[in-house]
């Protein structure tokens, strides 16, 4: 039996008003709904960040929470990339007036000295900053030493943003001072992770696929170029940030003619459709960019032709969208093959590409003209049908350019709506809404949907961050290189962190060829503290980015002390609860002498395998 679309749309429509709890602010017009919001998700926000917030007791100061959720999902820990974003968002709030966020935005500050330094299984902050890439810790600052995608490459950039951020405001304030001398050593160990790092793959901000990110690009060289300024503003050296035009270079490569392909050097079978790319466009926004920016810019061509295609995927992956036509808003989610959680729409990504719609309205005001070309048109067909290929300039309110901005707003407003319809009752926002139902689901009071918010309703009320120099920035050479600079790392001392050393060390990779089953994870273990000194707490996660059904690969790399000898083997780490199994191989190595080129140890499993306790 086949229904109209517009049957099946109405029956949708009812359906997921019955089963979703409507929001009491329904009744109000948009302006009203957006203002009693935007204060809920601030406080939201505050109510996940230590030590006094009120729903993440135990949280260390100045660490941001990703969800007082600890059970399905267990997101009761700090990520250093959701912190950022939220931090990032309560120093505009700063800027644009708040004065009571400056305790928390110091918390942070101390914090973040301190979790630089914190070895974990990405690697140690000294000799080579390799520790810098972990994506998150315990809500103490302490490692966290379970298996995860790492290292992820997006999280220093955007710390170093938010502070930079933050560091413009204290020079602003007259203190040039506060802001080199506690600030910038912090910032500088990132750049210089940016700078030595940026052209190896990591895993994507969904913490699933391994390769090049375009969020982590875009952030990367936005950091370079902030730094730039910023060190010269204050009188110091930014190491890495002489790497930002080839940075530039390598994200003119995710584009492929019709769409951003949002994950690239990857081979995951899907087609790169990703509200990465919408969050990060939104992400790198400048009011005084030019739209035709290599930055991808959200007033971009390719970037709006890109929401387009990625929009209109949408439209059709969820049943909650079903009916909804062409230029009207869908609830968003991270890609149409999405299964986390069932695969739904999520809050933070809907709010997004309303956050994106205003980002590129500003521009084009503040340009006085917009430019359709033929790589744009489809996306402007959709909202301003007569549309042709031209340059439109601001006129009066009858021009054909204040009919195209209003009808952008239109569109933009009409994902806030779609947002606004499944947000329950008392404004809390989990991580997603259930693509059938909208009903919230996974993570409850997740930060980044807060975060959101707030940044979404900044733009729509005008209210937008200073450039960050996409004018000034050092164009990209005419062939791109895979070039690197040598970071420099120090604990940053004047902002609290401790005065931790190094040895000379050597960089060690244990590579394992272990067949495993979903769920089913590798460790090594050894006598040196850096592989736990045989404590199973301790020991080091192998990632399994490089694993195929040719090569069971599992890998990690690790720093050891020079002329060091070396006892370990590795270990299976079972689902289920079940125990642990040891290989019954003992291996040993001896650490290269100092100034050594780095080693690799290709092994394989020896010993018993595990099976699936299937729980």
């Amino acid at each position: 039996m086949h229904f109209s679309r517009s049957i099946v749309g109405l029956v949708s429509l009812l359906l997921s008003e019955t089963l979703a709890a409507p929001s009491d602010l329904r009744s109000r017009d948009l302006n009203s709904f957006i203002a009693t919001e935007r204060a809920i998700a601030l406080q939201g926000a505050l109510n996940n960040i230590g030590p006094n917030g009120s729903a993440v007791p135990g949280a260390g100061a100045g660490f941001v929470v990703a969800s007082p959720s600890k059970v399905n999902p267990d997101y009761f820990f700090t990520w250093t990339r959701d912190s950022a974003l939220t931090l990032k968002m309560l120093i505009d709030e700063l800027i644009f007036g708040n004065t009571a966020l400056l305790p928390t935005i110091w918390d942070y500050v101390h914090a973040q000295a301190k979790l630089q330094t914190v070895s974990n299984p990405s690697g140690t902050f000294l000799p080579a900053g390799l520790g810098l890439a972990e994506p998150k810790y315990h809500v103490d600052g302490t490692r966290f030493n379970g298996a995860w995608g790492r290292p992820q490459r997006d999280g220093p950039a955007l710390r170093a943003v938010a502070l930079m951020t933050f560091s413009n405001w204290l020079l602003d304030n007259g203190q040039k001072s506060t802001a080199k001398t506690i600030i910038w050593p912090i910032i500088s160990n990132d750049l210089s992770y940016v700078g030595q790092y940026w052209n190896q793959t990591g895993f994507d901000l969904w913490e699933e696929t391994l390769g090049s990110s375009f969020f982590t690009v875009q952030n990367q060289h936005r950091s370079l170029v902030q730094g730039a300024q910023l060190a010269k503003d204050l009188g110091v050296t930014c190491t890495g940030c002489d790497q930002a035009p080839e940075v530039l270079c390598f994200l003119q490569s995710f584009w492929n003619g019709e769409y951003i392909v949002s994950n690239i050097n990857v081979n995951n079978g899907r087609t790169g459709l990703d509200g990465n790319s919408i969050l990060g466009s939104i992400s790198v926004f400048d009011i005084d960019a030019y739209c035709n920016s290599p930055t991808i810019q959200p007033c971009n061509s390719q970037a709006l032709a890109n929401f387009k295609v990625l929009m209109d995927t949408f439209r059709t992956t969820y049943t909650i969208n079903n009916g909804i036509p062409e230029g009207q808003g869908v609830a968003v989610g991270r890609y149409a093959e999405d299964v986390y959680q069932g695969g739904n729409p999520w809050y933070l990504i809907t709010n997004a590409a309303a956050e994106f719609l205003y980002d590129a309205v500003a521009q084009w005001k503040a340009r006085h003209n917009l430019i359709v070309d033929e790589t744009s048109l489809a996306f402007f067909k959709d909202l301003y049908p007569t549309v042709a290929v031209r340059q439109y300039n601001s006129g009066n309110a009858n021009s054909p350019f204040a009919q195209i901005m209003n009808a952008v707003t239109a569109y933009a407003d009409s994902f806030v709506a779609v947002a606004e319809k499944y947000i329950p009752v008392d404004g809390h926002l989990a991580e997603q809404f259930n693509r059938d139902t909208g009903v919230p689901l996974s993570a409850v009071d997740l930060t980044w949907s807060y975060a959101a918010f707030v940044t979404m309703s900044q733009r729509r009320a005008g209210q937008y961050p200073a450039s960050w120099g996409t004018r000034n920035a050092v164009a990209s050479p005419a062939t791109c290189a895979a070039t690197s600079t040598q970071g420099v790392y120090a604990p940053a001392l004047a902002a609290g962190a401790p005065n931790v050393t190094s040895s000379c060390q050597i960089n060690v990779v244990f590579n394992v060829n272990a067949s495993t089953y979903f769920g089913e994870n590798i460790y090594v273990i050894g006598n040196t503290d850096d592989l736990g000194a045989w404590d199973i707490a301790n020991s080091l996660p192998l990632g399994a980015g490089g694993y195929t059904s040719e090569r069971p690969l599992w890998s990690a790399s690790a720093y050891l002390n020079a002329g060091e000898s070396v006892s370990y083997k590795y270990v299976r780490q079972e689902n289920c609860d079940q125990p642990y199994i040891y290989e019954t191989l003992n291996r040993t190595l001896t650490v290269p002498a100092c100034g050594s080129a780095g080693i690799t140890e290709e092994d394989a499993w020896v010993g018993p395998v595990g099976t699936s306790g299937n729980c």
